[in-house]
């Protein structure tokens, strides 16, 4: 199967358009799942990374935090180095209090995370190195882009980046002129992040999707959302107008919507079941939405999009 890539910002690496979103193999994660004895097991999950490889995906992403999932990628990709795309990111930088660590303590943090990193992937580079859910002091802080800097010139890493969660942070990163890739939120109902797509591209830096599908609210395993997100299930339903014989479920919708905007280099689409691989692969076929069906697509963004959050929710207990 063909899969298209294209390029990652200024970078000049290409990126498959659909990227194995690594979380799902390390750590329970996601709707329905809520311990080790939900997920795979390495051996399967290493064949899950094969097949992902040898159908054309290239883009694999994946953390420190992430459990288990660096460790299974090494395995899985330590005699096929050359043909796959890695990104990790570091382990969080601010301490419990929100604050960063004196300046000594916080390069030996960002040393020894790519250290283990690189251990655990079982490789001497990564393709992009990222910090992990900054905030603007983190992401504007001269020590932390020198050490990634450094990183870069080394070798260690292809290219750095910045995992972000708010408008804000996007924003700062981009008009840094620091960060090579941005991996960010944004789907059918949460669009906020869309307007910085032309800065982004017009700065050209790489942009990384993630929550495509709202962590499976935007999937057939959104159905039935806890009582408390009644109104979201709701605005769920709207979106069954722009179905079709050509895009017959949410999940393939969502995912072609985000893959209708040029400046999206990849869809990171979380992958745990052979399944949901061929899913991912057929959506990605080069044909997404008309001009029409985008326009209408985003004027039913869900209205409150400060609700989307999805850490909120996890820590409410709704996703399971």
């Amino acid at each position: 199967m063909i899969v298209n890539k294209r390029a990652l910002g200024r970078t000049g690496i290409e990126v498959s358009e659909v990227s194995f979103g690594g979380v799902e193999i390390g750590i329970p994660y996601g709707i329905g799942v809520e311990s080790r004895a939900d997920m795979l097991d390495q051996a399967e999950a290493v064949k899950l990374l094969h097949a992902a490889l040898d159908s054309g995906i290239n883009f694999f992403d994946t953390a420190r935090l992430y459990g288990q999932s660096e460790e299974i990628m090494g395995k899985a990709f330590k005699d096929r180095r050359d043909s796959v795309v890695i990104c990790t990111k570091c382990k969080h930088l601010r301490t419990d209090t929100k604050q960063l660590p004196a300046i000594g303590s916080l390069r030996k943090i960002v040393d020894n995370s790519l250290k283990e990193s690189l251990s655990a992937l079982q490789t001497e580079y990564v393709d992009v190195y990222m910090i992990h859910d900054p905030n603007p002091e983190v992401i504007e802080n001269q020590e932390i882009a020198e050490v990634f800097s450094e990183y870069r010139k080394k070798g260690l890493t292809r290219s750095i980046g910045v995992s972000t969660y708010t408008v804000e942070e996007t924003r700062r990163a981009i008009e840094s002129g620091i960060w090579d890739v941005i991996q960010l939120p944004f789907n059918l109902m949460d669009q906020r992040q869309g307007r910085l797509f032309p800065l982004a591209r017009q700065r050209g830096v790489g942009v990384v999707v993630r929550s495509t599908l709202l962590k499976g609210v935007l999937t057939d395993k959104g159905r039935n959302l806890h009582p408390e997100l009644k109104e979201v299930q709701q605005h769920r339903d709207l979106y069954n107008e722009l179905l079709s014989d050509d895009v017959p479920r949410l999940s393939d919708l969502a995912t072609k919507f985000v893959l209708s905007h040029n400046e999206v280099s990849s869809v990171l689409i979380g992958i745990d079941r052979m399944e949901y691989l061929q899913d991912a692969l057929a959506v990605a076929n080069g044909r997404y939405l008309d001009q029409k069906t985008l326009a209408r697509a985003k004027e039913l963004r869900y209205p409150d999009p400060e609700f989307l959050d999805l850490r909120r929710w996890d820590k409410m207990g709704w996703l399971r």
